[in-house]
C-alpha cells in the first residue's frame, strides 16, 4: 500500500513538471527567451547586481502560464523588491503545482530555514516568510555562492539555463533540448525552497530559486543547494524538451553534469 501511495505521489510530482515545462514553453513563445533565474539589479544605477533588487524568480514569471494570472495582477508590483512589506501577500501565496506531494517540509517557511546549514546570519530578513516550492531552476554546475563577490555591473552567470538575469533562448541550448534540464527537484528537509524569489545580499539566497549539481541528487555537502527529493527511487528532472526523467543519487557525476549544463557540448548517454 505504501509503494502504491508513494508511486502515485511521484506521478503527481512529474505531472507538477510537466505542466510547469509547458508554461515556461509558453513563456519562450511569448517572450523568446525563458524567464531568468532571478532578477536583480542595482537599485541607483540599475546595473546588473546579483546582490540587488527586485529579487522575483522564474517561478514568478510563469505565473499567467499556470492560470495563475491573478496572482500576478492582484499580488504582484514587479517594481518593488520581493522582500517589500506589500509583497507579503505573494510571498506567502501556496500554489500546489510547486509542490511535491511527496515532501514532507510545512508550507510556509522563514527565510532563514532556506539554508539549515548556515544558520544564525542574523539578518534583517531572516523573518521574511515565503511559500514553499519543491522545484528549482537549473543554475548548472558551478557554486551560487561565488554571486555574493560579484560588483554593480556584472552578471552571475551560471553554465545551466538559469542564473542571474539569465534569459536564455532554447538556441542558447546548443547541448540540445531533450538532454539540458531545466527544472529538478528541491527536499524541504534540505532546504527550503519558493517560487517567489529571494531577499538582495545573501550568498545562500540564489538556492531558494535554483539548484546546482556540484554535488549528486541527495547528497548533504551543500545540502540546501542541491537537487534532492523525497522520492526512494530518485529525484525528478525537467528537460528543455517537456519531458520528465527520475535520476537516481548514483548517476553517473560526467552525465549528471552534462544534463546540467546548456552548452558544454559534453557526449552523454542518457541514464
Amino acid at each position: 500500500v505504501q509503494a502504491a501511495r508513494e508511486a502515485a505521489r511521484r506521478s503527481t510530482c512529474s505531472n507538477n513538471l510537466k505542466q510547469l515545462g509547458l508554461a515556461l514553453h509558453l513563456h519562450h513563445d511569448v517572450h523568446q527567451h525563458l524567464p531568468a533565474g532571478w532578477l536583480a539589479y542595482d537599485a541607483a544605477t540599475r546595473l546588473p547586481y546579483a546582490s540587488g533588487v527586485p529579487g522575483w524568480g522564474w517561478g514568478a514569471k510563469i505565473l499567467p502560464f499556470i492560470e495563475q494570472l491573478n496572482v500576478e495582477k492582484n499580488l504582484i508590483n514587479y517594481d518593488l523588491s520581493v522582500t517589500d512589506p506589500a509583497q507579503e501577500a505573494a510571498r506567502k501565496t501556496i500554489l500546489s503545482v510547486f509542490r511535491c506531494p511527496s515532501d514532507t517540509g510545512k508550507p510556509i517557511f522563514r527565510f532563514v530555514e532556506s539554508h539549515p546549514s548556515h544558520p544564525g546570519h542574523n539578518e534583517p530578513e531572516d523573518d521574511i516568510e515565503f511559500a514553499t516550492a519543491n522545484y528549482v531552476g537549473v543554475f548548472g554546475t558551478v557554486d551560487v555562492h561565488y554571486c555574493e563577490t560579484l560588483g554593480i555591473g556584472q552578471r552571475c552567470d551560471g553554465n545551466g539555463p538559469m542564473y542571474h538575469n539569465s534569459f536564455t533562448r532554447f538556441a542558447d541550448i546548443v547541448d540540445g533540448l531533450s538532454q539540458t534540464f531545466l527544472v529538478g527537484e528541491r527536499n524541504s528537509d534540505l532546504g527550503y525552497a519558493t517560487w517567489v524569489g529571494l531577499p538582495a545580499g545573501d550568498e545562500c539566497a540564489p538556492a531558494m530559486v535554483l539548484g546546482t549539481a556540484t554535488y549528486p541528487p541527495n547528497s548533504r555537502a551543500e545540502h540546501a543547494h542541491n537537487f534532492s527529493s523525497h522520492h526512494p527511487s530518485g529525484t525528478n528532472f525537467l528537460s528543455a524538451d517537456g519531458s520528465v526523467r527520475l535520476i537516481a543519487e548514483t548517476i553517473d557525476t560526467s552525465v549528471y553534469h552534462a544534463l546540467c549544463t546548456r552548452a558544454g557540448r559534453e557526449p552523454v548517454s542518457l541514464p
